[in-house]
This record gives structure tokens, sequence and C-alpha cells, in this order.
């Protein structure tokens, strides 16, 4: 009886362990996994692209207490950005030149409005989450980050906008796939 659970303590050992070495060897060459379902599933690979509406970027949060909160209560990963925050992939919905309003309703974009960006007012834990408000022009460094999947991601509607210098990388998805 103990011959079979070492032999599935050891393959699941040996799993976890390659499964951490290829995340390690992909994050080298430049592809990012992402597990998160704010984008599709899947293998995205940096690119030398400009930032524009549409592009998936990588990008540091910057510190401040919503992100702490984001932090705290596992909306975000830990990593090796500032604050101990780990590197989020979003996609680009709103550029420098563009109209912005954000409110509870969700998110309009040069009057438009963006499906699944409704603000939620609690989590599914039931704690209670920031309700941003925006009304403005975009700025030469402002960006306005987002999912269009998924209406209970954490994204521009609790934190707001993001400034250029946090954007990382533009991500291109070479293999994705539907939960």
């Amino acid at each position: 009886m103990k011959k079979p659970i070492k032999i599935l303590a050891v393959s699941v050992l040996t799993m976890s362990v390659s499964l951490f070495v290829l995340s390690i060897g992909a994050q080298i060459s430049g592809i990012y996994i992402n597990t998160t379902p704010s984008l599709p599933v899947g293998f995205y690979k940096v690119v030398d692209e400009p930032i524009v509406s549409g592009a998936y970027v990588a990008f540091c949060p910057p510190q401040n207490e919503v992100f702490d909160m984001a932090r705290d209560r596992s909306y975000i990963n830990q990593g090796n950005c500032p604050g101990g925050y780990g590197l989020l992939l979003k996609r680009v919905f709103a550029q420098p030149g563009d109209t912005v309003f954000i409110d509870q309703a969700g998110i309009f974009v040069n009057g438009e409005h963006l499906p699944n960006s409704a603000q939620l007012t609690s989590d599914a834990e039931g704690q209670p989450l920031p309700q941003y408000r925006l009304k403005a022009v975009l700025d030469d460094s402002e960006y306005l980050l987002l999912s269009d999947l998924n209406p209970q991601s954490f994204d521009a509607r609790y934190f707001g906008l993001i400034a250029r210098v946090q954007v990382q990388q533009v991500v291109r998805p070479i293999f994705t796939w539907s939960r």
C-alpha cells in the first residue's frame, strides 16, 4: 500500500517541478502563461509593437492602497513588481486622447459602453470593492486596461487608469483556448 502513495507523491512533485521550470523558461523566452479568467487562457509572446487600443499588455501595478487590497485579497498574485505585486495582463480599451467615463453602470469610451464593464459593489466573499469614478480625456501617458471577457475581473473599473511607465510590454496571444 505504501508504494502507490510514494509513486503518487513523486509524480505530483515531479509534475510541479516541471511546470515551475517550464514557466521560468517561458518567461525568459518572452512568453507569458495566462491562467486567469481576465483574458483567454493560454500563451502570450512579448512583441515589439506600440500600445494601441485592442492590444494586450503586461504591466506592473502602481503601489497604492487599491493594489495592496487586491494583493491581500488574492485578486492579483504576489510577484516581483514594486509593492510585491505580480505582473498583470490586460487589454487596452482607451489610449491618449480618448474620452473615458467610469461609474457603477460601467465604462464608456468615446461614448460607447464597454461590455461586461459594470462595477460590482462587493466581491464573491461579500467584501466591498472600490467604486472608482472618472470623467476625463486621457493624457499622453494614460491607458484604460481591463477585461471584456470577465464581468468579475479586477481591472480599471476598480483601479482606474494606468500610466505608460507601468506598462512593461505589449504581448500577443500565440495559443489560447476557452475554459
